[in-house]
């Protein structure tokens, strides 16, 4: 656990399933990709353990954010370790990445949170692998998230029809902290 006067970060449990689902299944929280929101509290715990086994893994992972020790979840933000797959892979993947994601409850918006907690998970990835570009990736009708990566110094670096995405006029963003390889880029286009 990490405690700012701001907030309290905890690495993520089983014991934050229904808060968890509570959020990701929040349709105000999906508004801009309706078919990402989590429907199956399943699906949300199975989700809940990947995170939690990050953590053992990569030594980093999304955080619980709450405003004081044991309460309410916030919402959950962090880096993730992307681009790897399959047995023996590691952070020397070619295309192997920090992914930084951020998703708070509408009633927690607007307050910050997504921008001083991203900077800690941003400062936290670089602690444990600074050569691998930190990168957020979204839909550009995601203007608020937009603003976030803009404020943490990320930069655009591709923007193209979402491939995949149930709309069709979707389009992706993908902003890094440097120059992103060809693999990186499309591990992050995956």
């Amino acid at each position: 656990m990490r405690q700012t006067p701001d907030y309290v970060l905890d690495r993520p449990s089983v014991d934050d399933l229904d808060q968890f689902f509570s959020i990701d299944s929040d349709l105000r929280v999906w508004t801009h990709l309706p078919s990402g929101r989590l429907t199956d509290e399943e699906e949300a715990e199975a989700i809940l353990v990947r995170l939690a086994s990050q953590w053992e893994l990569d030594g980093i992972g999304p955080w619980m954010v709450r405003q004081i020790p044991g309460g309410d979840i916030l919402g959950h933000c962090g880096c993730s370790l992307r681009g790897v797959s399959g047995p023996g892979a590691s952070r020397g993947t070619p295309g192997a990445f920090w992914n930084l994601g951020y998703r708070f409850r509408p009633e927690a918006q607007g307050r910050g949170l997504a921008t001083a907690v991203s900077r800690e998970a941003m400062e936290a990835a670089a602690d444990i692998d600074p050569e691998l570009p930190v990168v957020a990736y979204l839909l550009e009708v995601n203007t608020a998230s937009a603003e976030v990566a803009r404020r943490l110094g990320l930069e655009l670096v591709h923007r193209a029809p979402d491939a995949g995405n149930p709309d069709p006029t979707a389009v992706r963003l993908v902003f890094a902290d440097r120059e992103l390889t060809a693999a990186q880029l499309d591990a992050t286009l995956a």
